[in-house]
This record gives structure tokens, sequence and C-alpha cells, in this order.
């Protein structure tokens, strides 16, 4: 299913000439240099090829990514690439000392390109043809031209051809013609029934790899592999690819367009130890680009995933403000083809290979109505003007993670989980409340980001308390872990009004046990707050709203409970941090009109 999604995207885009998608035979490389030779192939100099960009704040120089001959999937062995390698094997020289290895790599590179090349009657050809016959491996370190940069040739940067400072050679249309018959008559694979396009075709032993990927090797993993017996079908012993048999062009197809998405910073975003990419079975950006932003919160997650479509970001605004007024989302405009097909694929690192978190596919329209959801389920009353009101899943997971921790990541298990509830709308995972709580606990603080999670998970994953899942406080509620909530919040305000600018109140050292064995705690703060009413200026308002709260408690009938449920606990935090908004909303108010 994931390598047909991809080999379909790759045929939608291959048809598409805006995409810069490669053909088959091709791929996208780094390219730092160019190798600029003379028609006799003398080596003139050596062309820089990066190019500036914005990374953060800071302006980089970067290499350029071009289209060049398709690369070999390369080990510990010695296998040359086509008009595109690095210095080892076009110069024969590296900086691990290794010469022999280096004359080893610069010979291969020479016997390619002779086999290719040799009998073309093409002045860029020759030239090649030229340079490799001529060139001397032994002399190559004193060279002027690789004198200027040779730390960072020596670096294991990519170089392309060019001669006299044309067009690159890998261009050429002859030598385009030479490469791709080379590699039509090279595949040696088993004829097979390909799993991915149905038909009979020479099948790949070897898969390209995925490059990008955070946290993966940087050479590139690998999605499908097989380097073990255990891995291994009956009879089929070292046979790699065929235990699985995936054709040449299929192997092809969906790792380029794999690694398409991944180069892709506008369309890709990271949460976790995941890489999550997502497409619509279109060539148009525009799906790609909402997406970016919905899932994002509205927001780009750093300054490199910016999108760019305006009609996408003016969409985006406008879904979020019907969010805002809690509003479903019921449709979207006519930019928008709701029944195309979209998928998503998160992908985390596993060594040389690579893991697949999950794998989703839906219309696009259902995708949107259930992040959507999301946001609903999230939405809260305000903690501050400046909170906004809808935030990412980035931020979200970031609130599961202790800001003392040195390892800012949340757990990739959860994170996985809980992006796959948004955009599947299926109950949030146990993790994440769990986490949330216990953050609570440690840090005795309900913010505005914490009490949507829990008003989230609560109304995701339960149906049986309702009345306490609002925007705001219900004063109507008879919730007794809310009312408790509300209770705790009157009787800290009072302890708070008494003594002006404390420093530590109840709630740093009694939040915990009152939230999780009321029994244990209240009697004792309610002994208390009568100290604090009788400080206070203004302590009869307290008196009376504690008092309200107690008779629908009917504490003399129905005592403190000696513990509640995790459950019940989310709910008392949010009765806390309504009551607690609902007092300082006043308060502040009386303040504007004075």
């Amino acid at each position: 299913m994931i390598l047909q999604s991809l080999t379909n995207y790759y045929e939608i885009l291959s048809n598409d000439e805006e995409s810069g998608i490669p053909k088959l035979g091709y791929c996208n490389k780094q390219i730092s240099y160019t190798v600029n030779l003379s028609l006799d192939g003398e080596l003139l100099n050596i062309i820089p090829m990066k190019i500036r960009a914005q990374r953060g704040k800071k302006t980089v120089e970067i290499p350029q990514n071009i289209e060049v001959p398709e690369q070999e999937k390369k080990t510990v062995g010695i296998k040359s690439n086509f008009l595109c390698e690095n210095a080892s094997y076009i110069f024969g020289i590296d900086n691990k000392k290794d010469t022999e290895r280096a004359k080893k790599c610069f010979e291969a590179f020479k016997k390619l390109h002779l086999k290719i090349l040799q009998n073309i009657e093409n002045p860029t050809a020759k030239a090649i043809v030229n340079f490799v016959n001529n060139w001397d491996v032994d002399k190559a370190m004193n060279h002027p031209a690789l004198s200027e940069n040779l730390d960072e040739i020596l670096s294991g940067v990519n170089f392309v051809f060019k001669i006299n400072g044309g067009e690159f050679a890998h261009r050429n249309k002859e030598i385009r013609q030479a490469w791709e018959r080379y590699k039509s008559s090279s595949a040696s694979g088993e004829i097979m029934q390909c799993l991915v396009t149905g038909e009979n075709s020479s099948i790949a032993r070897l898969h390209p790899s995925i490059k990008g990927i955070k946290g993966a090797q940087s050479a590139g993993a690998s999605l499908v592999s097989f380097n073990d017996r255990a891995y291994e079908s009956y009879g089929r012993f070292k046979q790699q690819g065929l235990n699985s048999p995936v054709s040449e062009y299929a192997a092809f197809a969906y790792t380029t367009v794999l690694n398409h998405l991944i180069a892709d910073t506008f369309h890709k975003i990271h949460l976790g130890d995941s890489t999550i990419v997502f497409w619509a079975e279109s060539p148009k950006k525009i799906y790609q680009d909402f997406m970016s932003l919905f899932i994002s919160g509205g927001v780009s997650q750093n300054d490199e995933t910016m999108v760019k479509d305006e009609r996408a970001a003016s969409e985006i605004k406008s879904i979020f403000e019907k969010v805002a007024e809690g509003k479903n989302i019921e449709s979207l405009s006519d930019a928008f083809d709701e029944s195309t097909k979209f998928h998503i694929l998160a992908i985390s690192p596993n060594a040389a290979r690579l893991a697949i978190r999950f794998f989703i596919s839906n219309s696009f329209g259902e995708f949107v109505k259930k992040i959507g959801k999301h946001y609903l389920d999230l939405r809260i009353e305000k903690q501050y003007d400046s909170d906004p009101d809808s935030f990412s899943v980035w931020r979200l997971l970031n609130e599961t993670v202790s800001p003392k921790s040195t390892d800012k990541a949340a757990s990739p298990l959860m994170t996985g989980a809980v992006l796959k509830a948004v955009i599947s709308g299926s109950p949030y995972p146990s993790s994440l409340y769990n986490s949330i709580m216990l953050r609570i606990k440690a840090e005795k603080d309900i913010t505005y980001y914490k009490a949507s999670i829990v008003k989230a998970y609560l109304s995701r994953n339960t149906n049986k308390i309702e009345e306490v899942l609002t925007m705001g406080l219900n004063e109507q509620s008879n919730n007794k872990a809310y009312i408790f909530g509300r209770l705790f919040a009157i009787l800290e305000k009072a302890q708070m009004d008494a003594n002006p600018g404390i420093n530590s109140t109840i709630k740093d050292r009694y939040f915990t046990s009152a939230c999780a064995t009321p029994a244990s705690v209240f009697p004792i703060l309610l002994r208390l707050s009568q100290h604090h009413i009788s400080k206070a200026e203004y302590g009869y308002l307290n008196d009376k709203r504690i008092s309200e709260v107690l008779e629908k408690l009917d504490i003399g009938n129905n005592p403190f409970p000696s513990n509640l449920s995790l459950e019940e606990q989310g709910v008392f935090v949010l009765g806390y941090y309504h009551q607690r908004n609902a007092m300082y909303r006043k308060y502040n108010k009386k303040e504007e009109e004075i």
C-alpha cells in the first residue's frame, strides 16, 4: 500500500513538467563544485556551486540540488557513479591517507566512463575520456586548481563536469542517451511479477537509499531490505530483494519520490524522532501547503517551513476563525477538491533501516474535518489574552516534557500515537493524559496549554462528563471532582487576598494531595481559610464563594472522598482552571473600571 501510493505519486509528478522530479535513470543530488575541463580534457579550474540560503535567522551557503545520473547504492565496496562523484573517484585523492584505495576508486571511475563514452563522437564525451586517460593521480594533490579549497574538496562533497564553462556534461543530449542505453542494458535482475505494479519485469535486488530522515545515517537508510536468514522467505537464501519482488522501476519510483518529499522543507514535519511527509494524488502543492500549516496549528514549525501559497494561508485563517468561535468545519473553498486522496506517512530511524510509525490514507476533506475536530476538542478559555486560539501538535507534545530535562523530545511512541489520533479522529493515547497529569502535579502549574490537553483528552476519551468539558466555568455543574477543583481555587484566592505578594500558596504544598486524596487535605484547608478570610479586606466575598460551593457538595451527608480516580483528577484540574480564570477575569474587570 505504501509503495503503491508512492509509485502512483511519482507517476503523477513525472507527468508534470514543473514538479522537478527526476526521470527514470536519474536522481537529485547535492552538488558543491563543478570540474571545469578544456576540450582536450585538461583540468582548468574548480567552480563553486554553493548558493546562499536562509536557515532560521542565519544566511548560509549550501550545495545546489540538481538532477544527475542515478547513483549507486554504496556500502564498503568500491562503485563509481557516472559524471557525479567525490574527489576519491574523480581525482584519486582523499583525506584518509589511504592512497591505495583512492587509486582504486579512480580506476573504477575511469573504467565506467570509458565503457559508456569511449565510442561517442561528441566533443564533451571526448574531453571526459581524455581527462580520465591523462589524469595523473600521483600528482593530483599538487595541482593548482585543487589547492584553493583542498580541505573541502577532500571532505567528500560531490562534483559534476562542465567543458569550458558550458553546459553540464550530464545534460548533453548524446551523453544522456549513452547513459540510458547503459542503464537499460545493465539491468540483470530476475524477471518476476512486481508486487507494486503487478507487471512481469526485472526485479531490484537492492533498493536505493532514503536520505534526510532525522536521526538516520547521513548516507541514507533502507525502507525495504533483507540482511539475515530470519527475514528471508523459504528458498530465498541471500537473494535479498527477491524476498519481496519489487521491479527496478517501482524501486526507483518510490525511493525517488520519497526522497523528493523529504528534501522539501516546506512540506515535512519533525515530531519526536519521526519525520512526517504528506502528499495528495495531485500535482498541485496547495494541498501540501494547507496541510503543513493545518497540522502546525496555523504557524510554521520553524522559519524554514513557511508555505507560500496565499490561498492555503487564507483558507487556514478562515478555518481557525471558525475553531475560535466553536464552529465545525463544514467545507473548504473551491480551490480544493475534498475528494482528492491524501496520504500521511511517519518514518523513524532504526539503525541502517527505517521504521514506519504509521501510514494513513483518506480523502483530503476527511483529514481536514478530523484535524479540525482536534482543535475544537482543545478549545478552552484562555488564561491570558496573548495565548493563541490554537496551537500545534509539536507545542502540545512539548507540554509533556519537564522544563528541567536536558532531552526536550517527547516520547517517540507517544508522539506517533498522538499524531495518529489527531489525523484519524481516534481516542488520544492514555500516555498523553498520564504525562500531562504528571507534569501538572510536579510543576504545580495549570497553564492554558495543559488545561486544553486535559479537556481534549476527556472530551474524546470519555462520554459521561460533558457538563464540565466547557470553554469556561460551569457554576451549575454538580460533578464533585469539578467542584473540588473550584473550591481549591477559591481557597487559594482567599489566601492570596490575605497575603498580597505571597511567594508560595497552598497550591505549592497541597495541590497534588487535594487532587488525589481530597479527604486528607480539604478539612485542613477549610479551617485555614477562616484565618485568611478574617485577615483580608474583602474576605467576605471569598467566604460567600466557599459557602456556595460547599452547599453543592453537601459535606454533612456526603463527606470528602478518600481518593479520586485519574479521570476525576483531570476534572478537578478543569474545575480549578475554570474557577481561577473566572475570579481573575472579574478582578481585572474591576481594576479597568477603577
